[in-house]
């Protein structure tokens, strides 16, 4: 089956930016992640993972301009490098991030025999994620089995298995092709088990909760995944351990919303704040700081603090907070306040109006010009 065009599979332009690669291939991960579809796993792992195989090429500058050269042969028989060859090589905030979360891939039998891969989601607050720190985690899964050492073998003895004897591969004839696949009875170990141990029944492995303490490093974003080699599900009869992935899942903020390393806030101010200008403390991650309205603001205004976003994992440089003025309609007003707001609304008249009112003349211009159009 041909292959989709990776810049359609991620939904972007072929012009697209790095930023825009990044936010499209999040967004599509997260909608096509199997842990999100149930009841349609495994087409969701397909697309899943025909999205981190699109990301992986156009990421990368030398892959992409192969790609946009010669499309999907630029991977095929060894041109440009291997962008469907299994996932180890995606990055991730420390390099490896993203592997092949699902077990697949193109490896040898050692590859196909290790520890399933674990996938673990861990929730934090925009804090925590920010500043980084030490999180204990407990999960179910299979642990080497303490009373054979992972062997599978009460006694430690093993034989050579009697179907590939000792080779691990097996071969098959069916008809006039010949072909060869691992050992279905020894899995391509080449040396089956005489005495199965009682504890695990030969498997090298038991069921147990695992804790582990967890470094989260300062600045992981939603979506980020963090790579423990090794600390995944044990392999069958002393096979090496697949790998754990902490996936992270930041809690919606009561003030903040993150875009990348920048913090956005919206700041409710009054009608004389606006008017008259101010000076109004905001918050920021690192405290309080302060911004000084102009006289005349108009609600929707920004204001930037550069500094107070977010410290970047990757590059460590320092995002900013964008600052969203709302002029506040004030509301439960005293007969005082609302004579006073009388009188004031009173000045409005004649040009004293489009003087003071640019904005809403200018509308009032537009209506009047276009039912001119509509009636002339």
């Amino acid at each position: 089956m041909s292959k989709r065009d990776y810049y359609e599979v991620l939904g972007v332009a072929r012009s697209a930016s790095e930023a825009e690669l990044k936010t499209a291939y999040r967004r599509a991960a997260a909608k096509h992640h199997p842990d999100r579809n149930p009841g349609n796993e495994a087409a969701a792992e397909a697309a899943f993972k025909e999205v981190k195989e699109a990301y992986d090429v156009l990421s990368d500058a030398s892959k992409r301009r192969a790609y946009d050269q010669h499309g999907h042969a630029a991977f095929e028989h060894g041109m440009g490098g291997g962008a469907g060859a299994g996932y180890a090589d995606m990055g991730d905030i420390f390099g490896d991030i993203f592997g092949n979360i699902f077990g697949g891939g193109m490896g040898g039998q050692q590859r196909a025999r290790r520890g399933a891969d674990m996938l673990y989601h861990l929730e934090l607050g925009l804090e925590e994620a920010v500043a980084g720190l030490k999180k204990t985690i407990e999960m179910p899964t299979r642990v080497e089995c303490s009373d054979c050492n992972g062997s599978g073998s009460e006694d430690g003895k093993l034989e050579t298995c009697r179907h590939c004897h000792g080779h691990g591969q097996v071969v098959m004839q069916r008809g006039p092709f010949r072909m060869q696949q691992t050992c279905p009875h020894c899995d391509g170990r080449g040396q089956t088990i005489a005495k199965p141990c009682k504890t695990c029944h030969g498997n090298g492995r038991v069921q147990k909760d695992k804790v582990l303490e967890v470094t989260i490093p300062a600045g992981v974003d939603n979506g980020d995944r963090i790579r423990l080699s090794g600390e995944g599900e044990a392999g069958p009869a002393g096979a090496p351990p697949g790998d754990l992935y902490i996936e992270i899942h930041v809690r919606k903020h009561e003030i903040f919303t993150r875009e990348g390393d920048d913090l956005h806030c919206e700041v409710p101010i009054r009608i004389s704040q606006a008017a008259l200008g101010d000076s109004v403390r905001v918050p920021t991650l690192k405290g309080e700081a302060e911004i000084r309205i102009p006289a005349e603001t108009q609600s929707g205004k920004v204001f930037r603090l550069r500094g107070k976003g977010v410290k970047s994992v990757r590059s460590r440089s320092e995002g900013d907070l964008y600052c969203t003025v709302i002029v506040e309609t004030p509301v439960n007003l005293t007969r005082e306040q609302k004579e006073l707001l009388e009188k004031f609304e009173a000045t409005f008249v004649g040009e004293g109006a489009r003087k003071h009112s640019p904005r809403h003349s200018t509308f009032m211009d537009g209506v009047k010009s276009f039912w001119d159009r509509m009636t002339g």
